[in-house]
Parts: C-alpha cells; sequence; structure tokens
C-alpha cells in the first residue's frame, strides 16, 4: 500500500484517551495539501473547561482559533483531545488562552494564527482573551468569529 500524509498518525480512527494534562498532550500534523494557496482554518470549541488555579472551580469558554496554513495542518482528533486536556487543568483564562494558540503556533509555524477564548462570567465578570501572530495577510477573508459580547451567550 501506498504511504500518504495520513500514515503518521496515532490518534485518528481508534480509541484515544484524553491526555492528563496539555503538556502530556500530542498534536499530531499532516502536510498541507495546498500549500502556496492562502486559505482561512477555522475551529469553534464552544464547551471548552478548565480549572480555576485557585478554587478548582470549572471554568467554561467559547474558543475559536483561526489560521492560516503553511506546509502543515493540524489534525482535528488531536487537537480536540489536547483541548480536552485542559478539563483538569488549573490556569487563568489569559493562560488558557495564549498557551493553546502558542502550542499551536509551535506545533504548526502557521503564516498566521488567532486564537478568541470567550470566557463565561465568574464573579460576574466575563473575561474574552484575544491573540494573534501579527496582522492578518492581505487579501485573506476573515469572517467574524461569531460570538457576541457577553449577554448571557
Amino acid at each position: 500500500m501506498a504511504e500518504t500524509i495520513y500514515d503518521s498518525l496515532t490518534q485518528l480512527g481508534g480509541r484515544a484517551e484524553i491526555p492528563v494534562s496539555p503538556d502530556q498532550a500530542v498534536l499530531e500534523t499532516v502536510s498541507n495539501p495546498h500549500p502556496g494557496t492562502q486559505y482561512l482554518v477555522r475551529f469553534s470549541a464552544p464547551e471548552f473547561t478548565s480549572l480555576c488555579p485557585i478554587t478548582g472551580q470549572p471554568d467554561f469558554a467559547h474558543l475559536v482559533i483561526d489560521y492560516v496554513p503553511d506546509e502543515l495542518l493540524v489534525e482535528s482528533k488531536s487537537l480536540k483531545l489536547f483541548l480536552a486536556s485542559f478539563r483538569n487543568h488549573g490556569a487563568f483564562h489569559e493562560d488558557c488562552t495564549l498557551s493553546i494558540a502558542k502550542r499551536l503556533v509551535d506545533a504548526l509555524s502557521p503564516v498566521w494564527l488567532r486564537i478568541g477564548g470567550y470566557w463565561y462570567p465568574r464573579g460576574g465578570i466575563p473575561i474574552d482573551v484575544f491573540w494573534q501572530t501579527d496582522p492578518p495577510p492581505p487579501g485573506l477573508w476573515l469572517p467574524d468569529q461569531g460570538v457576541p459580547a457577553y449577554r448571557g451567550r
């Protein structure tokens, strides 16, 4: 059988446990079948959870990750398992949001990446966290992330 860009994947197509921590999670990548073509990839995680590092109480967010791939794409099941690994991880909203973005940048070396972390209120205050690698590439069609300002999201 001929080798494909998918042969190195270890999590897709079988049972894979949620990693104990984000540090233990493996972000798998595949070759971009359209290198040199500028296009946007969006992942939405509307039920993201982590823990408050002080109280241990759950925190909830709607994450939107946009990136323009270069040579690599992130495999979505590995991303799902990576994000799920935060459910028992204690960190503030800002740390969780930026840690996710920076791991993706390290794994993919994308042309461009941005993340919007729309966190639900704790103590009556919603905290939204936004980060991007650079300004968006010229000519990129960049739709709105589609998450309204907090009003009982």
